[in-house]
């Protein structure tokens, strides 16, 4: 049975959507003409690092309950959150999400995915939905995920080795449940290479910050969204 429809076009600013441009470098959502739009070169979140699953572009992000927990800049230059304004909910269990993008990346074979990101117990959970990738194509197309709790669908992807702490692995049906931080669109995973090479586990260190890296290795590119529609389910 349907539920509430979430419904974002862009069309009256960013809505809460935002941007990122490096670790505590929230960047304001560019909008051309209606339309979210998200360039290359891309920061690398290393959060999940090997022992976790892996490095990340992130490209547009939803916070999806606790505002509070943002920084007041971002904030501002995000506008009103219509997700959290409008009471929709954190259960994203058999959720649809319909986006309408195109654009043109030379992937480097990572893939634009969607992640989902929820605090149980005292960890906080991410997954991203590798088992089904989104098509980044230079013509308009609409694509639809169905957020099902099986795990063949999805990569938890942990922590790097001083956030375990802070971040973990979980079960998804827990995660989807409780989608309570945010919903990201994603690259994963960029094939992060220091250049030159570096003695021991670079994984422990920050890339572009701690060691450069071959940036000929990353995607390149442009990806443009102009509608998200998120389906809930009723209970």
């Amino acid at each position: 049975m349907a539920g509430k429809t979430y419904v974002e076009t862009f069309d009256a600013g960013p809505g809460g959507w935002f941007s990122w441009a490096g670790h505590s470098k929230n960047v304001p959502l560019q909008i051309e003409n209606g339309v979210a739009v998200s360039r290359s070169p891309w920061a690398i979140d290393s959060n999940h690092a090997p022992p976790g699953a892996g490095y990340l572009h992130l490209l547009f992000v939803l916070p999806t309950a606790d505002l509070t927990e943002l920084p007041q800049e971002t904030r501002g230059f995000s506008g009103p959150n219509r997700f959290v304004e409008g009471g929709f909910p954190v259960d994203f269990t058999n959720a649809k999400i319909t986006v309408r993008l195109k654009g043109e990346v030379e992937s480097k074979g990572a893939k634009l995915v969607l992640l989902v990101q929820g605090n149980v117990g005292d960890r906080t959970i991410n997954y991203v939905l590798t088992g089904r990738p989104l098509e980044v194509a230079p013509e308009w197309s609409e694509q639809t995920l169905t957020l099902i709790p099986d795990l063949r669908r999805w990569t938890c992807l942990g922590a790097r080795y001083d956030l375990l702490d802070f971040y973990g692995w979980g079960d998804i049906a827990d995660v989807l449940r409780n989608v309570n931080v945010d919903i990201i669109f994603v690259l994963f995973t960029p094939d992060v290479t220091p250049l030159p090479a570096i003695d021991g586990d670079h994984h422990r260190l920050r890339p572009q910050i701690d060691y450069p890296i071959d940036e000929s290795k990353l995607p390149q590119g442009v990806v443009m969204m102009d509608k998200v529609v998120i389906e809930f389910r009723s209970k």
